[in-house]
Formats: structure tokens, sequence, C-alpha cells
């Protein structure tokens, strides 16, 4: 999971999420995108799976931010435009602001309720920063204000970027490295790999808030979109695909069944699976790799202590 994938009520956006559900129902494996997880609902849950014992990541990527911000600082330098894809609690975030002292902040994200709570929140904290909120999908081209300040600087936390499959991750960054302009840099949160128990414990908490989470897109799709998902009738699995080097989430059909979406109808036989999330975990060296290959020059990486995650920095000259 990454908490910058987010759904929307926008007109523009349901549109998108109902030919999405319908694409994505209609393949042989059935697949949802996870950027549709978070509506309101869902971004509590997801707030309320970055707390959990089990979820390392958040604790661990806050962790190496508050350890190394100074050197961070240095790399990222003061006076920018910080853009940042997802805004999430924005617990990171306002530690990099008040290092950074930024131009102007440029949050972006597909949730118009998650975007508006975290402008909030930081325009309370910081009265008098400059705040450009930009609604929309980050995965594709956007339009971005102009702002004042020399350089860019994106900031992609959460390791987000693991939902993205290789291939899609490679084109993602070079999208973004042709946004930030020659002078530009990235901050970019990648979980590491490591023993798969604790994959495992990570996305099969004991709590069943992970199972909620996942569910509750099926809650999304009746509510939204006419369908009739009888929710118990699925069950949320999470494994660790070793060869592919990725966490799967998938929501498993505990029968056979039909289920319908508006005027479409689908089938699903027992066992069958609707694969809601792919999380890549990298080496240091295998994520450096493919942002050589997206156009950017590999800079300095940091870890948390225990080496679970890590925060790659990325130059575009």
């Amino acid at each position: 999971m990454g908490r910058d994938h987010r759904g929307s009520r926008r007109p523009g956006l349901s549109s998108s999420f109902r030919q999405d559900v319908v694409a994505g129902l209609s393949l042989p494996q059935k697949a949802l995108p996870p950027k549709h997880f978070y509506d309101a609902a869902g971004s509590r849950l997801f707030e309320r799976i970055c707390r959990l014992p089990e979820y390392y990541l958040t604790r661990a990527e806050l962790s190496l931010t508050r350890s190394h911000i100074g050197a961070i600082a240095r790399f990222a330098g003061r006076g920018g435009v910080l853009m940042e894809y997802g805004s999430g609690e924005s617990l990171k975030t306002r530690l990099l602001i008040r290092a950074l002292r930024p131009s102007a902040y440029m949050p972006v994200d597909i949730s118009q309720d998650a975007l508006r709570l975290a402008v909030a929140k930081l325009r309370r904290e910081f009265p008098r920063l400059r705040i450009e909120p930009v609604a929309g999908d980050f995965s594709r081209p956007l339009d971005l204000p102009r702002l004042p300040g020399r350089d860019r600087l994106v900031y992609f936390p959460g390791s987000t970027i693991g939902n993205l499959t290789p291939q899609e991750a490679q084109a993602f960054l070079k999208m973004t490295r042709g946004q930030v302009g020659p002078r530009g840099a990235m901050l970019v949160g990648v979980d590491l790999k490591k023993d798969a128990n604790v994959l495992h414990a990570a996305y099969n908490d004991a709590r069943g808030v992970t199972a909620a989470f996942n569910l509750n897109l099926l809650k999304r799709i009746n509510r939204e979109l006419d369908g009739d998902f009888d929710l118990k009738r699925f069950s949320h699995y999470a494994f660790y695909n070793a060869p592919l080097g990725r966490i799967e989430m998938h929501l498993v059909s505990l029968a056979a069944q039909t289920v319908n979406v508006g005027d479409h109808r689908f089938g699903f036989g027992a066992g069958e699976s609707i694969h809601t999330e792919n999380s890549y975990k990298y080496s240091i060296a295998e994520f450096q790799a493919l942002a050589a290959q997206g156009g950017w020059r590999p800079g300095k990486v940091w870890t948390d202590r225990r080496g679970l995650f890590s925060l790659h920095a990325l130059v575009a000259g």
C-alpha cells in the first residue's frame, strides 16, 4: 500500500472509476486499480493501518526523515517549489516544509476531500506559505500552475511507487522528469526487500484493518456505481510473491456467484479473485537502476536504522 493513490467523487473521476471497474472486472484475472481505494472511508482506514504495530512502513519512513532531515534539506535546497504527490496526514511534509522553507507548496491528489483536509491543516500551521493544491490523477500528465521559485522538488513518499509495475514506474519517472525541468529533483520513498514474514504481517494485520480497507473498495462500488457485492461472500487475501518481488492483495470470492455493477453482470467462481493491489519491494541497487532508466541521476539514499525503508534523492540534471 501507498498512501498517495486516492479516489474522488468529482464527475470526471467518477466516470473514470466506472470505466476502470467495468474494464477490470471483465479481465480474465479480474483486477481493480489501487487508486480507487481512497474514498473518505478508505482514507480513514488507511490512516488506521499506518498506526498498526505490524505496518512498519510509515514509522520507518518518518524515523529516517527525522534522523536525516538536515542532509535531506542540504540536498533539496531552500526556497524552491515543493510539489508532493498525495498529501496523506502530512507528518513528513511538515518536517520538509520547516527545513526547506519553500516558496510554494503544491500538493497533487486525486481525492478532493483528502486534499481539502490536508491543505486546511497545513494552512493553519504555515499561514505564510503559499499553497496551491491540484486535484488530479498524478499518474497521468497534469496541467500544473506556474509558481515562483527557481527549482522544483517532487516529493513522493509512502512507497506508493511500489503500487506500479516496474514498467509503469519507469514511465511515471520519465513523465515526472519532464515536469520538473533541468534543475529539478525528486525524493522517493521506497520499501526495501526483507523477510517475507515481516511483509506478510504488514498486509495481514491481526485487527483486520487491512481486510476492511480492501473490502471497502466493494462498498464504494456498491454505493457509487449501483453495485450489489455481498461483502460477506468475499475475503481479503494478501501474500508475498517472491519471484516478482511484490506483495499482492486480492479479494477472493468464497462461492460461485454473480455480481451486478449498474447494467453490467460479472460471474465469479468459488476461489476466483479480484487483484486489487501490488506493492513492489526493491533493493537499493534495483531502484537506482530503475530511476536511471526513468531519466534520473540517482544520488544519496537514506534508510532507517533497521534497513526496512529507503528514501532516494534523484537529480534531473
